[in-house]
C-alpha cells in the first residue's frame, strides 16, 4: 500500500526536510582535504541534535552512523570512519536523513573535495543531479511512476558520452516512498523496465524520494564484507543525488530543498507548491 499524506503530515515532512538541508549545508562545508568521513558524521550528529530531530539512519538495519559517506567508486551506504581521509580531487556522495515527530526526510548530494577534478567527474555529477530534477519535474498529478523513471533515464541517455565510454545507471538501487518510515512503497527505478509496468498513478499526497545513482562505467555493483558499502564492479567513480518530494494539489513540493525546488522547477516551466511552513 502507498501511504497518502495529509497537508498537515506534509508540513511535518517539510520540517524534517529542512533539517536534512541543514545537514547538507554543514557537511558540504566540512568536506575538505584532511577531514575524515567520521568528522562529517559528527557534524551531521550536531545538526540533528541542534534541531531537536532524530536520525533515521543510525541503527537502521544495524547501520552505525547518521549519514552515508560514499567516496569515489563507492556508490551508496559508505560507513563513516576515522580511516577514510578525504583527499584533494576526491568526490563524495553524502546521504542524510532526519525524523521530526515521526515523519522522515531523506536526501543526498555529491561534493567535490578540494580542486583539480577531471572534467568528466564534474559532468558526471551534473548529469546525475539534472536527471534527478528531470524526474522531479515528471512528478505530476495523473502521471504514472514509470514517467519519473523514463524522465531520469531519458535525460542521462541524451547526454554526450564521457571519455570512459558510457554512463552506468545503477540498477540495484533506486528511489522509494517516504513518510512515516524512511523506505516505503513504491520502489522507484531510475530506468524503464517492462517487467515493472507503469506503476502507481501519482495523486496528491504521494511522497517519493527520487535518487538517481550513475557511474562512469558499469551499472553493476557489489557489496563489501561490511554488508553495507556498495561499490561499482569495475571501480569507476559514481555520483548520487536525491531529494524527498511531496505531490500536492498545487504541484510538487521538494521537501529537502531550502527553496522547495522553485528555482530548478522553474527551468521546466513548473511552479513549485508553496512552502507549508512559510
Amino acid at each position: 500500500m502507498v501511504q497518502i499524506k495529509t497537508p498537515e503530515q506534509i508540513a511535518k515532512m517539510r520540517e524534517a526536510g529542512l533539517v536534512v538541508a541543514a545537514i547538507h549545508a554543514a557537511t558540504r562545508e566540512a568536506a575538505v582535504p584532511g577531514a575524515t568521513t567520521k568528522d562529517l558524521d559528527q557534524v551531521a550528529r550536531k545538526v540533528i541534535a541542534d534541531h531537536g530531530a532524530t536520525s533515521n539512519f543510525l541503527g537502521y538495519g544495524g547501520f552505525p552512523a547518521t549519514i552515508c559517506t560514499s567516496v569515489n567508486e563507492v556508490v551508496v551506504h559508505g560507513i563513516p570512519d576515522e580511516k577514510t581521509v578525504l583527499k584533494d580531487g576526491d568526490i563524495i556522495s553524502i546521504d542524510a536523513g532526519a525524523i521530526v515527530d515521526g515523519w522522515h526526510g531523506d536526501a543526498a548530494y555529491t561534493a567535490f573535495v578540494g580542486t583539480g577534478h577531471a572534467p568528466e567527474l564534474i559532468e558526471l555529477s551534473r548529469v546525475t543531479e539534472e536527471s534527478m530534477w528531470a524526474g522531479i519535474a515528471a512528478m505530476k498529478v495523473n502521471n504514472r511512476l514509470v514517467d519519473i523513471s523514463r524522465a531520469i533515464e531519458s535525460y542521462i541517455r541524451r547526454q554526450p558520452r564521457p571519455a570512459t565510454g558510457k554512463y552506468g545507471i545503477i540498477e540495484d538501487f533506486g528511489g522509494h516512498g517516504i513518510g512515516s518510515e524512511m523506505h516505503m512503497d513504491p520502489h522507484l527505478l531510475n530506468y524503464v523496465s517492462r517487467k515493472r509496468g507503469k506503476g502507481i498513478k501519482l495523486v496528491p499526497g504521494v511522497c517519493l524520494a527520487i535518487e538517481p545513482m550513475v557511474s562512469l562505467g558499469t551499472a553493476r555493483t557489489e557489496t563489501l564484507g561490511d554488508d553495507w558499502t556498495v561499490i561499482t564492479t569495475d571501480g569507476t567513480w559514481s555520483s548520487h543525488w536525491e531529494h524527498s518530494i511531496a505531490l500536492t494539489e498545487q504541484g510538487p513540493l521538494v521537501l529537502t530543498a531550502p527553496d522547495c525546488g522553485r528555482a530548478k522547477l522553474a527551468e521546466y516551466g513548473i511552479t513549485a507548491a508553496p512552502d507549508p511552513l512559510a
